[in-house]
């Protein structure tokens, strides 16, 4: 029978430990064993991946005694010194073995590294960019996505455009540049010109899959959304499996009110990739917008399964419950959201309804509003919340007082006159409540429905009839 514990692939395990015993004799000067240069080669590369920086440089010293020429050797020397920061003594071996061979990739990207280190940015782009001309190939695209690095080092968004666009010149399907020209397309605001170039590679070259998600990416960026999901179809066409475009397609289409589309892209999304919250809250967020509160709510408690902490989803399920009016279910979600997350001043203002709705005693109603407006004193919501809520319980010189309060708190507030007025007139202080209603048509006259969806009766009051149609009509001089 096959024992995996008596395989040794090659014999690899023990021809290493031969080697090692030979260099320690060798070392230690006890006889004169031979090692070629490959097998010091495997020897530092022993000590260099099991951290012994200091035993693999003793190596290399003892190998170039006997291989005082070997560029791999001398290589593994400068590595050891780049690692132990002793970068100009790493530079001046490089550049020894730089003339022994010169079409090294690994010894230019050794010395831009050491140059970067030693912030030097300028002189290791000027480097790169004059080593160019010496390789072809796949190893010229690696000195050009090197020196992309570079320049984002140097801040320099137009190079790295410029590089990445070279490289894809060069290959088209280069994933690298791909994806590093769509995100630095974005970032640095790009688009039209990659939107520009990503039809061109296409023309060429249509089963471009990165390509057609990349220009997916770019119309997405200026908020060109059908276009974008039209890049996207097309990559998924090509490569069903590619998970991000069926994510990104669901962002685009949950843009657009596209609810059915987003919902078909999502669970794909989930058929390929690992279940995430994000995805299931989006599902949960497509259903609800589409008023199918159970479904919603299906997918929302799905996310939390991923991620119990999350308050705003306990919250966005009791928003669920309260566009269905089922408000004692909606202030149980509320009151969780609340307790994961005691700094959202709208959670205490969904509480406050809930508990006006369900004729909670008005001081457990009137707390919520009150933390809702400590946690954000300049808020309109909060406050307009509050003080419609100040209404519906007809405590109307409360409303009053804190309609003031508003006033003073922030005078860019005038509007919050009008709740001043719907407090008064229920007061019976009529006089006071024309006066005020008359400044307020003048200044913000739109702002008249806050008093009439308050009461809808107020309408029937001949006075302020009357004083709406003068402001409308004024009379002639």
């Amino acid at each position: 029978m096959f024992n995996d514990d008596e395989w040794d692939d090659e014999g690899t395990g023990d021809h290493l430990e031969s080697l090692l015993r030979k260099y320690e004799t060798l070392r230690n000067g006890i006889g004169t064993p031979y090692l070629d240069e490959e097998e010091f080669e495997l020897v530092i590369e022993h000590f260099f991946q099991e951290n012994l920086e200091s035993e693999a440089g003793t190596a290399c010293d003892l190998a170039l005694e006997y291989y005082p020429n070997s560029v791999s050797i001398k290589f593994f020397k400068a590595e050891l010194l780049f690692h132990s920061r002793k970068l100009r003594q790493a530079t001046a071996i490089l550049d020894e073995i730089e003339i022994l061979d010169p079409t090294n990739l690994d010894i230019v990207m050794l010395k831009s590294e050491i140059l970067m280190a030693q912030e030097k940015p300028q002189e290791a782009a000027k480097y790169l960019q004059g080593r160019l001309e010496d390789f072809e190939g796949k190893e010229k695209i690696d000195i050009l996505l090197e020196l992309t690095d570079v320049y984002d080092e140097l801040d320099d968004h137009n190079k790295i455009y410029e590089t990445l666009e070279y490289v894809l010149y060069l290959d088209k399907r280069n994933e690298e540049a791909l994806n590093k020209i769509s995100f630095w397309s974005d970032y640095a605001g790009f688009q039209e010109h990659t939107i520009k170039l990503f039809n061109e590679i296409l023309e060429e070259d249509p089963y471009n899959v990165l390509a057609w998600f990349n220009l997916g990416v770019a119309y997405q960026g200026l908020k060109e959304y059908e276009k974008a999901i039209d890049a996207y179809d097309y990559c998924v066409a090509i490569d069903d499996s590619f998970e991000f475009a069926y994510r990104n397609m669901a962002d685009a289409s949950m843009r657009l009110k596209w609810y059915e589309k987003a919902i078909e892209a999502l669970q794909r999304n989930l058929e390929l990739g690992k279940p995430e919250d994000i995805i299931y809250e989006a599902m949960g967020l497509c259903f609800e917008k589409q008023k199918e509160f159970e479904k919603a709510r299906y997918y929302y408690r799905k996310a939390i399964q991923l991620n119990p902490a999350d308050d705003k989803l306990y919250f966005k399920i009791g928003e669920t419950y309260a566009k269905e009016s089922e408000w004692l279910k909606a202030l149980n979600s509320y009151a969780v959201a609340t307790h994961l997350n005691k700094e959202n001043a709208m959670y205490y203002v969904a509480l406050g309804n809930c508990q006006l709705e369900l004729e909670k005693p008005d001081e457990e109603v009137i707390n919520s509003f009150m933390q809702a407006v400590k946690l954000k004193p300049q808020s309109k919501t909060v406050w307009s919340n509050f003080l419609k809520a100040l209404y519906k319980m007809e405590l109307y010189e409360s409303m009053y007082e804190n309609s003031l309060l508003v006033l003073d708190l922030d005078e860019e507030k005038e509007e919050f006159e009008y709740y001043a007025v719907a407090a008064l007139l229920k007061l019976g202080k009529v006089n006071e409540a024309i006066v005020r209603l008359g400044n307020l048509l003048h200044k913000h006259p739109r702002k008249i429905k806050i008093l009439t969806e308050l009461d809808p009766m107020v309408l029937q009051r001949k006075v302020i009839v009357d004083l709406i149609a003068n402001y409308k009509n004024p009379p002639k001089g």
